[in-house]
């Protein structure tokens, strides 16, 4: 197989500029690459020749190109020159803003006013928490928890700050939790988190900037926070039907094809225009990128798994487009066992396959958390990328709080190595089920007639749709004055939904019937 022809240059520094050459250099080849000119596989020429080309000394050129290394973007391999070997994430680290910028400017956006108020009315105990996204307390593991903390008393010895990326027991158990999962990994590329939603804040103020557009499915759980809003980026939704987000409708709009329609989902400014890929290339050095956020596993909130299909299409057209992709991984764990076949007994179902595990030029990074399936509390989450933007991020996140609690980090460690948390999930995957099944049977004999819903193959969500228009600020209010707190979809989705984010995960069959009784009263006195 022959070598490919070196890159031609051009383009020569500005030596009246501000900037110094070596950056110049830096910024003019991460454009080519960004705009295409440049794409994965392409040999750049030898140090010699880009120094004539660029007119500069060797020396320069050596240390632009170290640069680019360090920054992933470029790699020299034995025999074959220097070749650009990623053009999505690691085009995003030169220049990338200091989060110290936005803790001095107090850019956190306030939640909206059903948001506050479900998190204020969630830790009232007399509330039935319908719509709650976070296990029953009561399936808490206390004899695996109490074993692991036994064993952390006796062996460790010093509570010290962890290392930037999250201490290497972690890191490393992670990483094979990963490769269980198809996700081919090593601990180099595992960054540890406080919690997922830290991870999103990372990458919001380490990675993107000001004037992006992150798309998402409608509705989606990120349409919930204000982090990326708050760093000064805009949502769009995306359709979604029943095999996941509509990868037509995203194809579209990133060739420009149907901007307008997308401009009214925007949730930034209404005048801003969604970028065609092409204009979004161009402009991934200034700050108006595009990224895609994505739940293809047992969504939030919408419940459903992503067909293996779709998940193909999908990460073709991002290759195609080059948009980055944030997989949200949170719920991966959670995938029911639903082939039941002759014998009563239920076969495991294979969970889906992430979009990480067909991710071959660095585009995705993938959002992994223990909150979901273990313990909220313990705060740990945790991202797969390039070992480069991994580097990145901890330095950020050292400056957020000097890393996530070596406690917390040693106990999920210990449940991932020794198998405890395997074992777990098997009980708990059961229960969610038998909990599905009993919420879906109450929904039919009390909502049959006035909605219709989804049918979940795992996570904790149901997403109902009323078929007559609701009036959702009356029905939450009257379901609180019920004891009733209920997430309504529209704090999900880009423009008012009539639906509910129904969970089946913090109630039992039981609990959650006599909510669903209370509801069900609501809805008929405001029928």
């Amino acid at each position: 197989m022959s070598r490919p022809a070196p890159l031609a240059i051009d383009w020569k520094p500005d030596r009246t500029s501000d900037t110094p050459i070596t950056e110049q250099i830096v910024q003019y080849m991460c454009a080519q690459v960004s705009g295409g000119a440049w794409p994965i596989g392409s040999r750049l020429p030898s140090q010699r020749a880009m120094a004539e080309g660029f007119g500069v000394n060797r020396s320069t050129v050596i240390a632009a190109v170290n640069e680019l290394a360090d920054y992933g973007i470029v790699e020299g391999l034995h025999g074959a020159g220097t070749r650009i070997v990623s053009n999505t994430w690691s085009l995003m680290l030169p220049g990338a803003p200091d989060w110290a910028d936005y803790v001095s400017s107090g850019f956190f956006k306030a939640n909206n006013t059903t948001i506050q108020a479900i998190n204020r009315l969630e830790f009232d105990p007399s509330m039935a928490r319908l719509g709650t996204g976070e296990l029953d307390p009561r399936l808490f593991p206390r004899d695996m928890w109490r074993a692991v903390l036994t064993e952390a008393a006796d062996e460790i010895t010093s509570m010290g700050y962890p290392e930037p990326e999250g201490i290497p027991e972690l890191r490393e158990a992670i990483a094979e939790h990963m490769r269980e999962s198809g996700i081919e990994t090593g601990p180099e590329q595992i960054l540890v988190t406080s919690g997922a939603l830290q991870a999103l804040q990372i990458i919001s103020v380490s990675l993107l900037s000001s004037g992006s557009t992150v798309f998402a499915e409608a509705p989606s759980y990120i349409k919930s926070l204000q982090v990326f809003q708050s760093a000064g980026m805009h949502l769009a939704g995306v359709p979604m039907d029943a095999d996941g987000i509509d990868v037509t409708a995203l194809s579209n709009i990133l060739s420009g094809g149907a901007a307008s329609a997308a401009a009214a989902l925007d949730g930034g400014p209404k005048t801003t225009p969604l970028l065609s890929s092409a204009t979004s290339r161009r402009n991934s050095r200034n700050g108006r990128g595009s990224v895609l956020y994505t739940i293809p596993t047992n969504h939030n909130p919408a419940g459903i798994i992503m067909s293996a299909a779709r998940r193909r299409e999908l990460l073709e057209c991002c290759v195609a487009n080059r948009l980055p992709i944030i997989e949200d991984g949170a719920y991966q764990d959670l995938v029911f066992d639903d082939d039941v076949p002759a014998s009563g007994f239920p076969v495991p179902s294979a969970p889906p396959t992430p979009l990480k595990s067909m991710d071959e030029t660095g585009m995705v990074i993938y959002l992994g958390s223990a909150s979901k399936a273990l313990a909220p509390g313990l705060r740990i989450g945790w991202i797969v990328a390039p070992e480069p933007i991994v580097h990145r991020l901890a330095d950020v996140k050292m400056q957020m709080d000097y890393g996530a609690s070596r406690l917390s980090q040693w106990v999920f460690a210990r449940f991932l190595a020794t198998g405890m948390y395997g074992r777990f999930l098997g009980e708990l995957r059961s229960e969610l089920r038998r909990r599905r099944d009993a919420a879906l049977m109450t929904l039919d004999r009390l909502f049959g007639d006035v909605a219709h819903w989804n049918r979940p193959g795992g996570g904790f969500y149901i997403w109902l749709t009323f078929d007559e228009p609701m009036p959702m600020g009356r029905l939450f209010a009257k379901a609180v004055e019920a004891g009733v707190l209920l997430n309504p979809g529209d704090i999900y989705d880009f423009e008012g939904d009539n639906s509910l984010r129904l969970s089946y995960a913090y109630t039992t069959p039981a609990e959650f019937a006599d909510a669903a009784e209370r509801l069900a009263g609501v809805v008929r006195e405001l029928g």
